[in-house]
Order: structure tokens, then sequence, then C-alpha cells
């Protein structure tokens, strides 16, 4: 009886004593917790080598100075390993160069795509936000994709020029598929317990390198300088429950 009585009033000192410890200690160590989000990014291919083509085939060069890539990430603690999260991301991005030489359209597209496992680990001895240092393991793909055409295009005339006629119209994909490996470093900001901003930046190596052309067809003296090798920096949005 005496327990029931007292119920309310024990009830009420939990309540405070949860709502206030936030306030003392606001991101506590668990043994549970993750998130996910949105991860806009930049990559800074080497152009160098792709450069020197496309100038041949007529239109400017691409910059060094990296591209706007997209994608998401996500993620979840391992209990029995304090401060270890592992998860997923993907991302994919493209940038890519045209012109008009005598009345006849001309386009290089260049595009960096991949994704894979996240392994991750947080230093213990900052409290106020994540420095994390890890890794990404997985898959990634290089896509170049050439066209020239005088922007007239018709149904049947696609379908004879495909039968073998002559055309002006040119179109060619080339596609690079690796292995990934990633090193990563991180800088997660709360902005309040479930919320946080990302910040950080990688270096991705490629290897088992794979390139083909149109449908799936071997591709031969492809410059070694033109891989998917590249650094980057990330930036993310970030809602979970989170171990600092």
């Amino acid at each position: 009886m005496i327990m029931k009585k007292n119920f309310p009033v024990i009830a009420i000192v939990i309540l405070f004593s949860v709502i206030s410890f936030p306030q003392e200690n606001q991101y506590f160590d668990a043994p549970f917790g993750g998130g996910g989000g949105y991860t806009p990014g930049w990559y800074f291919p080497n152009m160098d080598q792709i450069n020197l083509q496309v100038k041949t085939f007529g239109v400017s060069e691409f910059s060094n100075n990296g591209f706007y890539t997209s994608g998401g990430a996500g993620f979840v603690y391992l209990g029995f390993i304090p401060h270890l999260r592992v998860g997923g991301m993907g991302f994919g991005g493209s940038t890519s160069q045209s012109s008009v030489v005598n009345g006849t359209n001309r386009e290089v597209k260049y595009s960096l795509g991949g994704g894979g496992l996240t392994v991750e680990y947080t230093m213990p001895f900052v409290r106020t936000f994540g420095i994390s240092v890890g890794a990404i393991v997985g898959r990634g793909s290089l896509k170049i994709e050439l066209y020239k055409n005088n922007g007239s295009f018709d149904w049947n005339k696609i379908w004879s020029d495909a039968s073998g006629s002559s055309s002006a119209s040119y179109s060619n994909t080339l596609n690079n598929s690796y292995w990934i490996f990633t090193p990563t470093i991180n800088f997660d900001i709360p902005f309040q317990r479930f919320v946080t901003f990302r910040v950080g930046a990688g270096y991705q190596f490629t290897f088992g390198d794979k390139w083909t052309a149109e449908n799936d067809q071997p591709l031969n003296n492809v410059p070694s300088g033109i891989n998917g090798k590249s650094f980057f920096i990330q930036t993310g949005i970030f809602v979970g429950f989170f171990s600092y």
C-alpha cells in the first residue's frame, strides 16, 4: 500500500531525472544507437589525361576543381565494441563539357559513383562533438559518355542508321568498374540530441579496374591516368541516436 501511495512521487522523480540528465551531459556513451542522412560531397579526380582527349573532340577541358556529388549514408553502433559503428553509403555525380562545332553538337560527360560498407571509430576523448576515423570498402564506377549530332532526330532514320547506312550522329559509352578502399576522417557537430551536421574528407583508392565500351565489350589501351582515384570532401545532415 505504501508503494502504491508513493508511486506518483517516485514516477515524477524518475521523469525529472531523465529530463535533467541530458542538460548536464547531453551526449553520453551508449551501447546502442544509429542514424542516417543525406551526404552531399565534392570529388576531385585528376582530369589531365581525359583532357588530352576532349580537346581533340572539340570541347573545352574539364576543370580539376572537382564536381558535386550527392548520396546517403547510415550506420549503427556495435554495442560490444565501444565507439565503433558500421553502416553503408552510396554516392554519385557528374560533370560535362559541350560545344557546337560547324553546326554539330558535341558533349563529353564524366560520371563517378559508388558505395559500400563503412566502418568508423569515434575518438572517446572528445565529448562535445564526434571525431571519427574509418574507411569505406565497396564498389565504384567511372563512366565517360561521348555524343556528337546535329540536334535533329527522326525515329525511322535512327533505325535505318542502325541497319548500316552512314550517319552524322555518334555516341559511345565507356565504363570503368572497380573496387574501392577509402580512408576517411569525419567531424560530427550536434545541433541537438538527435540531429548532427557532418563534415569530412577522404581519398578513394581503386583496384581491380575493368574497362568496357558500349554493351559491356572489353576496352583496351586506356591510359592509366584515367581512373576513379580521387580526394573528396563530404558533408551531411544525420538524424539518429549518437554516442560521443
